[in-house]
């Protein structure tokens, strides 16, 4: 019989992410480094790569990745993207063969724009339009998968470990000012390729460690606005949580963050500064059905910045390091010292207090 110390128990799951302020690009070698002494809160059911300033050509157009079971499906969804947008560049995404990833999807990608005449028949921004494509597409066209889609940034995962997936991805030959990076270890749901880790929409990419007790109320309570959550994770409703509430509701980071990780009624009560008194009393009750509940720390990944956020009791582990205008966070020091063995003013956020960096204006 194994004692307590003799048998390891991960807290599930590798987090990591760095951020220029200045809007200086770093390969994405740096982050897949990151990855590896965190290598065994994996258990190769799946790793990834979010990436931002990446395809500076084209930054005007919305990068569309794409996941196809066959050819076929991909002609069909081609055709399906040609009634919306105008398509400016379609390809294989590049990859390497390794040993340690196999059985891969189709793998493309796409730089497109919404057709100006569609957007004025349907009477929506297109952000709005881009979203709904996003959610068409992955809950009608069977053998098709988005799993990137936003503005100058994009996502890379697969069935494997991090940083196998990096390699596979050969993400050395990206340049980025931001990078995010996720290890699964899923305990009740299935390791897939759609599965892994970053989830986005448009240019919110989440990495997440953990597990959300209330998923479903947070479920039913998005889908109520147009959202479909059919991923089989729970980390995807975070995702269209932090959209619902920035882009559609238009909350700042801090109070996205009081919702999903809303401070106890006793804590708020406590409170001296009436003005925030009440804005916190408003959040908590207006959103009540998306507090996330459970252990958490995620990354929220957007254009021109990060957000980290662990659950309001801190149930998951996070550290925050510096260096010159670098910013890193990762689930362990290990990962900060792999990618800046000098980096500074290494901490833990407490449970429930938002870490936002954000690159100066113009940098992106």
């Amino acid at each position: 019989m194994k004692l307590e110390g003799q048998v390891r128990i991960p807290s599930g799951c590798a987090i990591a992410a760095v951020i220029s302020k200045e809007g200086n690009k770093m390969s994405g070698e740096g982050i897949r480094n990151a990855m590896k002494p965190m290598h065994d809160r994996s258990n190769g059911l799946g790793g990834g790569f979010a990436g931002y300033g990446i395809y500076p050509e084209y930054k005007d157009f919305y990068a569309l990745h794409l996941f196809f079971d066959q050819r076929a499906t991909r002609k069909s969804c081609e055709a399906f993207l040609k009634e919306r947008f105008e398509i400016v560049k379609s390809e294989m995404i590049p990859t390497r063969k390794i040993p340690a990833i196999t059985d891969e999807p189709i793998i493309w990608r796409y730089f497109v724009s919404p057709l100006k005449s569609t957007l004025a028949s349907l009477q929506l921004d297109e952000k709005e339009f881009v979203a709904r494509t996003v959610m068409e597409i992955n809950t009608e066209f069977k053998g098709a998968y988005v799993f990137s889609s936003g503005k100058n940034m994009g996502t890379f995962k697969a069935v494997g470990f991090p940083e196998d997936v990096g390699s596979f991805y050969r993400l050395e030959e990206y340049q980025g000012y931001s990078w995010t990076a996720h290890g699964r270890y899923p305990t009740n749901t299935p390791g897939w390729w759609g599965g892994a880790h970053p989830f986005t929409l448009l240019d919110w990419s989440i990495v997440h460690n953990g597990e959300i007790s209330s998923y479903d109320a947070n479920r039913r309570f998005i889908e109520m606005f147009g959202y479909k959550c059919n991923l089989q994770t729970d980390t995807e409703v975070i995702t269209y949580i932090m959209d619902y509430l920035l882009r559609v509701q238009g909350l700042s980071l801090e109070e996205a963050a009081s919702v999903i990780a809303a401070p106890f009624w006793s804590t708020i009560e406590r409170k001296t500064d009436i003005e925030d008194k009440q804005k916190h009393i408003y959040l908590r009750t207006l959103f009540s059905s998306l507090l996330i509940t459970g252990p958490f720390s995620i990354v929220l990944g957007y254009n021109g910045g990060l957000m980290a956020l662990n659950d309001r009791l801190k149930l998951r582990s996070m550290v925050v390091g510096e260096k010159d205008d670098k910013i890193y966070i990762a689930s362990e020091e290990a990962a900060i010292r792999t990618m800046e063995p000098n980096a500074k003013h290494i901490w833990a956020p407490s449970g429930g207090e938002p870490v936002i960096i954000q690159v100066k204006d113009g940098a992106y």
